[in-house]
């Protein structure tokens, strides 16, 4: 499964994705990461989410960040969901394009891994692809 949280800036998305991730990691059979470009909200997650930031790792396509996630999955077959905070920070060059692509690339791996992705960014819902209007919550 994949969700995108979707909006300006200012709407609460982060505070959303967090509470996402804080209440996952209470009920999930799994391990939940939780990816940020910085270390502004480690504080704000649940001590069983996994933290990993992304400033030291230079991401500028989402084959880039397909790839860092492959990597993260390959080290823990328990992960059962994956949150991304500031997808248009974490990756430098996304259009939507490159969205599309990594959407289809993320379900592949849920399916495959059994792993659920949940994604925000700073957009419009109307700015979206129509293939990725109905991921939107």
């Amino acid at each position: 499964m994949i969700k995108l949280i979707v909006g300006q800036k200012g709407l609460g998305k982060t505070k959303k994705l967090i509470d996402m991730a804080n209440s996952a990691a209470k009920t999930s059979d799994g391990h939940v990461v939780f990816i940020d470009r910085d270390k502004q909200h480690i504080y704000d997650l649940h001590y069983d989410v996994r933290f990993v930031e992304t400033e030291n790792f230079p991401l500028s396509n989402y084959r880039e960040l397909v790839g860092f996630v492959c990597g993260i999955l390959s080290q823990d077959n328990d992960i059962k969901e994956i949150f991304v905070d500031g997808l248009t920070k974490v990756i430098h060059d996304i259009d939507n394009d490159g969205l599309l692509k990594l959407c289809k690339k993320f379900e592949t791996l849920s399916q495959t891994n059994e792993v659920d992705f949940v994604m925000s960014m700073n957009c419009d819902a109307e700015t979206l692809p129509d293939e990725l209007k109905s991921l939107t919550i």
